[in-house]
């Protein structure tokens, strides 16, 4: 029996001009990792809304079809039925946990479905420890960043152990090394206890290896349903945008099969004679940058030529926050952000990346040090619904704001029903609509429900602040688009900076902080970008053509490499 079946099923918001879901088909199979992809707004939140429940118990609307989840149809069973069988986490965590501390949340599912009190120490220990909670099991779930209340979301699912998880951009909010073990977390639940997943997410390199099969949605309907080396070969005519970053390079250079993961890239790049010694053969052999071409020219990313020495936008001198019979969440913070400047702030959960942002626009004061601003500094939280006050869209920001937000045709929608990256950009545009443009933009995880194109297209607007003097910081843990957008990185931990440089030298030749084209070329011409590594790649095919070994099932085609 599927532990998830989805009939033809078709939905409507109240007041959408057009269905969000039509005529949805799938089944999914106990032990089953399913990873469901598409453009923003494509449908897959609603998708999941409508697999727990709450469409359309909870959104109303018109809803025709069936949706069964472990034998319970949910046109008779309500969420709180399905949830017995289906452990959920949405785009916003902050709006789940409701429980004063870690612990009581991870212990309330748990009680509710009449678990003995051994039971569920143990298994709240064992979550804790699963999702690197344990230290926070006695915290006030008040005083969490937003990547720890979204663990603590994702452990108060998973402690039941459920027959199927639900999770909608689960690693949005979480540091490279939090959100590769949920993965395998998730990976090793499908393997070892038939928990199904059903995974909506946009950065697809982080979780394509692991999965069975990816669905893919387009204006509401099932487009393709393959796995993923299927699922790649068709993105690559029908859908460029969810490419993975391995798959763009290769794709520029024109060598197929398209790579489901690092590993295979590498792997492919290594029968070719196309892989250069690695970065710790390269430093024993002369220098962090000795060997191939990374030391015949100057890396591909510069350094930033921005100074803020003379009129900085914002200045932190020696800042420190303090909490009363508690830790320090900042520690001496000293920095300067040049006008027009674009910086990116990455670091561990709960590194201060947050606290540095309020800070830095008033809402918090530093305990100790100083702070310098030269102007008006705005500032987008994690959660854009804390932004929305109105019932319409079009009564939260001017028409001007939403048609750069690319909002003008929603303006009838409530927000609250909006897509993840469609509130994003609305509360963006909330907090941007003025006549005087700010000094400083500051911005907590903007990319959270976006998807690649809208990254891009987020990224080139940020950038286009610099006409107007604007200078931006904004905290991610997106490193792709860090590397798309920064020009310089902070790296924070323990609420200390312990990096300040380049992009190109903070986010090349890690294992976390860095991009699927680093891991790749292991930080060779400091390349983060897909474009950047095919120069790279393309230069040493020029040199060293080689024919795929017998078998490989690989084929080369005319390079299409971009300069």
């Amino acid at each position: 029996m599927s532990v998830l079946e989805v009939e033809r099923l078709s939905y409507r918001y109240p007041g959408a001009g057009a269905a969000a879901l039509t005529d949805v088909t799938l089944a999914v199979e106990p032990g089953e990792f399913c990873l469901v992809a598409g453009l923003s707004a494509s449908g897959k939140s609603t998708l999941l809304r409508a697999v727990s429940g709450l469409v359309p118990h909870f959104h109303g609307g018109d809803f025709a079809g069936r949706v069964t989840v472990a034998g319970l149809d949910t046109r008779e069973h309500g969420p709180a039925a399905i949830g017995a069988m289906a452990g959920t986490v949405f785009q916003d965590p902050e709006t789940q946990v409701v429980m004063g501390t870690v612990r009581a949340e991870l212990a309330l599912g748990l009680e509710n479905l009449g678990r003995p009190p051994a039971a569920v120490a143990r298994a709240v220990e064992e979550v804790a420890l699963a999702l690197g909670l344990a230290s926070l099991l006695d915290r006030s779930t008040h005083e969490l960043s937003g990547g720890e209340l979204q663990r603590v979301a994702l452990a108060a699912a998973l402690a039941p152990r459920p027959r199927l998880v639900l999770l909608d951009e689960p690693t949005s909010q979480l540091d490279p090394v939090a959100g590769d073990e949920l993965i395998w977390l998730l990976r090793r639940l499908n393997q070892e206890w038939d928990t199904a997943v059903l995974l909506v997410e946009h950065r697809l390199e982080r979780c394509l290896a692991a999965a069975d099969r990816v669905i893919v949605l387009e204006g509401g309907r099932v487009v393709s349903d393959a796995d993923p080396a299927g699922f790649l070969g068709w993105a690559a005519g029908a859908a460029s945008p969810l490419q993975t970053p391995a798959a763009r390079m290769f794709a520029q250079l024109g060598i197929e099969p398209p790579p489901v993961g690092v590993r295979q890239a590498r792997g492919t790049l290594r029968r070719r004679d196309l892989l250069e010694p690695s970065l710790g053969e390269r430093m024993q052999a002369g220098g962090e940058h000795a060997g191939g071409s990374s030391r015949s020219r100057p890396p591909l990313w510069r350094r930033s030529k921005a100074s803020a020495k003379d009129s900085p936008a914002l200045r932190m001198h020696s800042v420190w926050h303090e909490l009363r019979d508690g830790p320090s969440i900042l520690r001496g913070v000293s920095f300067s952000l040049g006008v027009g400047e674009r910086v990116v702030l990455m670091g561990r959960n709960g590194a201060g990346k947050s606290t540095l942002l309020r800070h830095a626009a008033g809402l918090l004061a530093p305990t100790r040090g100083r702070i310098e601003r030269g102007g008006r500094v705005a500032l987008l939280l994690q959660n854009p619904g804390d932004y929305f006050l109105h019932e319409r869209v079009e009564e939260e920001a001017s028409a001007p704001a939403l048609e750069r937000a690319r909002l003008s045709e929603m303006g009838a929608r409530n927000p609250r029903d909006l897509s993840g990256g469609e509130r994003q950009r609305l509360a963006l545009a909330v907090v941007t609509d003025s006549e005087l443009p700010p000094t400083v933009l500051a911005l907590d995880e903007p990319t959270r429900g976006m998807d690649r194109g809208a990254k891009s297209s987020l990224a080139a607007w940020l950038s286009e602040r610099r006409v107007d003097g604007t200078a931006v910081i904004v905290a991610t843990h997106d490193v792709e688009f860090a590397a798309e957008f920064a020009e310089r990185v902070l790296l924070l931990a323990d609420g200390r900076v312990i990096a300040d440089s380049s992009a190109g030298e903070v986010l090349c030749g890690g294992w976390y902080f860095t991009t699927e084209t680093a891991r790749i070329l292991d930080g060779a011409g400091q390349a983060l970008l897909p474009e950047q590594g095919a120069v790279i790649l393309g230069e040493r095919m020029s040199r060293a053509p080689t024919a795929p070994g017998p078998g490989s099932g690989e084929s080369v085609k005319r390079p299409r490499v971009l300069r």
